[in-house]
Formats: structure tokens, sequence, C-alpha cells
């Protein structure tokens, strides 16, 4: 391809070169890739009619649900916190970083990140034993 056609193609007009659709799915899982990146910020337990199915741990992802509209997104996240962390300034940090990442990697505008804080874990755990 020569210079001119490159020059060309990069100078034609966005709605001469075909739409773009990010699907839920897709910012479901950049928003739950996002979540990875904040420290101390951990999965939560599947859940089968409200029960919590498995165990809910900081090596698990959390989980994220997206509804995208045109270009806007609304996320709903379950998550887990490390104990002693401050659950407010964690979920605010989260919700930042959640708007801030989605946007810049998908282009869409994050208008609401909803936040459930399912467990706080605590550093070390100790072995209950039934005597």
């Amino acid at each position: 391809m020569s210079t001119a056609t490159l020059a060309r193609t990069a100078s034609a007009d966005p709605g001469d070169r075909g739409a773009l659709t990010i699907t839920g799915d897709a910012v479901e899982r950049i928003a739950t890739h996002a979540v990875t990146e904040i420290t101390g910020v951990g999965g939560s337990a599947s859940r089968v009619l409200g029960v919590a199915v498995g165990a809910e741990n900081l090596d698990r992802s959390a989980k994220v649900t997206a509804a995208v509209t045109g270009d806007t997104a609304a996320l709903t996240v379950r998550l887990s916190i490390g104990y002693p962390q401050s659950v407010r300034a964690t979920t605010e940090a989260t919700r930042d970083h959640l708007v801030t990442r989605v946007g810049e990697l998908t282009g869409l505008t994050v208008e609401r990140v909803d936040i459930t804080v399912t467990a706080l874990h605590t550093e070390t755990t100790t072995a209950r034993r039934v005597r």
C-alpha cells in the first residue's frame, strides 16, 4: 500500500468507515479485569436465588454486569474487600477507576456504577475446628 493510499484511508470521514458496536459482554470483561487492578478488592461468590454458592475470595475476580445503551454504559459490581480497608474509600476508588478505565478502553461514557460489597476478608484466616 502506498503512502498516498494510507493518507487517503486515514483521512476518510469516520461515518464512511462503518460503525463500532461494543456489547455488554465485552464491557463486562473489561470492567472485571479493571477491578483486579485495585489492591485489596476481590471476588464475590456466585449466587443462586440469593444464596452464596462457593467461596468469596480476594483471589477471585469480581462479578460485573453491564448494560450498554448507545454510547453509555451502566455497571453493577459485586465484590469483596480486604479488612481493615475502608469500605467507603475502597468503593469510591473502585467506582472512579472503573469509570476511567472502561471509558479509556471502550470510548463509552460510564454513567453509573452500582457496587455491592459481599464480604470483608482478613489477611490471615484461621481454621475453625469442631470439638
